[in-house]
């Protein structure tokens, strides 16, 4: 049968897919727009599962912070290359699924899956929609919500290029304070807030590093405890937040810089492409 422009445009409009994938949809399945689309998503999910031993390593991360600041979503989605990262519709697609999982809360990444995208289709549905029309393979790799304590609220701080994002639980008025240790995160990848934080087979392993290397090093029986100690400390003001030097000021450290500004921190989640 005769397929109209008017058609072709119709079905393009609807799924976001290229004019002659829908001419050819629609001429298979005689005009049908329903069949055509599941025709479309059929092709969709060979591209899935020709593609499905790729690596998707580029991508986007992105946040979604509620109106009254109270949560925060952070979510990694990805793709095969920078080129798609910076397509519009692959990031209105990141910002689309970090509102849902706002909203909606989901457990794991399969009730991610399953939730309503835009009314017609599953968040899944519209990623294999995307796949097949974008033509590599796309991921939603992880996300996460975090929650503000009492009288806190949450501040985002997403690196230019969005491949690094952060998640602050802060409390006080001040307004730069809590975006400087959003920066300061994102740059020194702390691994706790404070030290009470450190899980303690981190510490340990730590010691056990410091003491194994004094002892290769001949150090003295009773020097040893010394250093591990001088080391674990050591540790502790490279790694933990409140310890570490502040990066717009070396000569201060992150906890006398929140003190000044009469703010506190009170957890974050960090996310870097591929890490």
């Amino acid at each position: 049968m005769s397929i109209s422009a008017q058609d072709v445009k119709e079905l393009r409009d609807a799924t976001g897919v290229g004019m002659m994938d829908c001419k050819k949809a629609l001429e298979e399945a005689d005009g049908d727009f329903d069949e055509a689309i599941e025709l479309l998503r059929k092709k969709g999910q060979k591209v899935v599962k020709k593609r499905a031993d790729r690596k998707a390593e580029e991508g986007l991360v992105v946040t979604s912070i509620a109106a009254d600041q109270r949560l925060g979503a952070i979510v990694e989605v990805n793709c095969e290359t920078d080129f798609v990262a910076r397509n519009d519709d692959f990031s209105s697609f990141a910002d689309r699924v970090a509102d849902l999982v706002l909203q909606e809360r989901p457990d794991d990444l399969d009730a991610l899956h399953a939730l309503d995208y835009n009314g017609e289709r599953t968040v899944q549905e519209e990623l294999v929609r995307m796949t097949g029309r974008i033509g590599e393979k796309l991921a939603i790799r992880r996300f996460e919500l975090i929650e503000a304590s009492d009288d806190g609220h949450i501040v985002s701080y997403i690196h230019p290029g969005s491949k690094l994002g952060v998640l602050v639980d802060v409390t006080g008025d001040d307004e730069q304070a809590p975006l400087d240790v959003a920066m300061q995160i994102a740059a020194l990848n702390p691994v706790a807030v404070s030290r009470d934080e450190v899980p303690e087979s981190v510490q340990e392993k730590e010691k056990e590093i410091a003491r194994e290397s004094a002892i290769s090093d001949g150090k003295p029986e009773h020097v040893i405890e010394n250093i591990v100690n001088g080391k674990l400390n050591r540790y502790f003001q490279d790694n933990v937040l409140l310890e570490q030097d502040f990066v717009k000021d070396a000569s201060t450290s992150v906890q006398d810089m929140l003190d000044d500004a009469d703010v506190s921190v009170h957890g974050f989640v960090r996310y870097a492409l591929g890490n």
